[in-house]
């Protein structure tokens, strides 16, 4: 382990990018689908990873909802959100924000209770046994319309004491944010955080429309919105929180190759970055791997990688006295690792 690794492992950080289901490995899916005699199209582990050799976004979302059939049952939302929190405490995460999909549940015949109520036990698991903290976003499913959208939302009520806030994921060219401004006014109406996927693999005209019509307080991804310069200035201007995952990229070759990644140019034009592991099972890498790898590729320095960290909670959804502790927390930590 070189002295960078070991900075980047207890570096603290916050995880604001995480898909829940693409954090099921393939272990685990075996496991499920022995316990819910659920039919699976691999007959390995083996076969599982070979299958990830994806090169886009639809057809990684093609294994990513097949995988998600093994979810069944309340314990399996509860094992697979511990199974994340256990390699986030690992990586010195102490604040996860976390998605999950109900649609991807809900389309199949499983209650969004079961969802909701396995991962909130196992985020208060986590917090309890790991020190580790977090929230849950919800996000709609983009290539579905906006109605079911409504639904979805709908269904959440009774929940949404314990939702921070709505997201926006899935497959994203021709799924312009446009298309659900509705739903996001009533999110917003109802006091939710608002985020969404933006600028993936989408244009930049879709960063504009998630900041202008779904009003959103963080962007997920957005490294298209480097085509724009008009982009740049705003986003730098409003500190707009980018949740940026390097890995996932380089195997959805939004980039082709990390030596190229948009991140050392984002920190350098004033832009609030954070690193992300994304859907960690399928990218090749928890956060901590994107540090690394992003790091070995680019030459990010300790201070760079410190800033993000530190960006990752003033970033987050925590209250300010909270940010300002963990930001205390990293600050000393570093200090003394310098």
């Amino acid at each position: 382990m070189t002295d960078l690794d070991a900075f980047i492992d207890g570096l603290p950080k916050a995880e604001l990018h995480l898909h829940i289901e693409g954090s099921l490995e393939p272990e685990l899916m075996f496991e499920l689908a022995r316990r819910n005699r659920v039919a699976i199209p691999f007959d390995s582990v083996e076969a599982v990873r070979a299958a990830y050799s994806f090169s886009n976004l639809q057809d990684f979302l093609d294994i990513y909802y097949a995988g998600a059939d093994v979810l069944r049952t309340e314990q399996d939302f509860q094992d697979l959100a511990a199974a994340y929190f256990e390699r986030a405490a690992a990586d010195s995460v102490r604040h996860a924000e976390i998605f999950f999909d109900p649609q991807t549940h809900t389309d199949r015949g499983i209650p969004f209770q079961v969802v909701a109520d396995g991962l909130l036990s196992g985020m208060a698991e986590a917090q309890t046994r790991l020190g580790v903290t977090s929230k849950l976003i919800l996000c709609f499913l983009r290539h579905q319309d906006e109605e079911a959208a409504f639904a979805t939302l709908r269904a959440a009520e009774p929940w949404l004491d314990r939702i921070e806030g709505v997201g926006l994921d899935s497959s994203e060219v021709g799924h312009p944010p446009s298309k659900f401004q509705r739903v996001f006014d009533r999110a917003g109406q109802m006091g939710l955080k608002r985020v969404a996927h933006a600028g993936e693999e989408g244009p930049p005209e879709y960063v504009w429309e998630a900041l202008d019509l779904l009003h959103i307080d963080r962007m997920d991804h957005g490294n298209r919105s480097m085509e724009d310069e008009g982009l740049i200035a705003r986003l730098a201007a409003e500190q707009m929180t980018l949740t940026v995952c390097p890995l996932s990229n380089l195997k959805l070759c939004v980039v082709d190759d990390l030596t190229t990644h948009p991140v050392p140019e984002m920190l350098r034009r004033g832009i609030r970055v954070t690193l992300n592991s994304d859907d960690p099972a399928y990218f090749g890498g928890y956060v901590n791997e994107n540090y690394r790898q992003l790091a070995r590729a680019t030459g990010l320095t300790r201070t760079q990688l410190a800033d993000m960290a530190s960006n990752s909670f003033s970033g987050s959804f925590l209250s300010e006295a909270d940010k300002a502790r963990h930001i205390a927390d990293l600050n000393g930590w570093v200090a003394r690792h310098a």
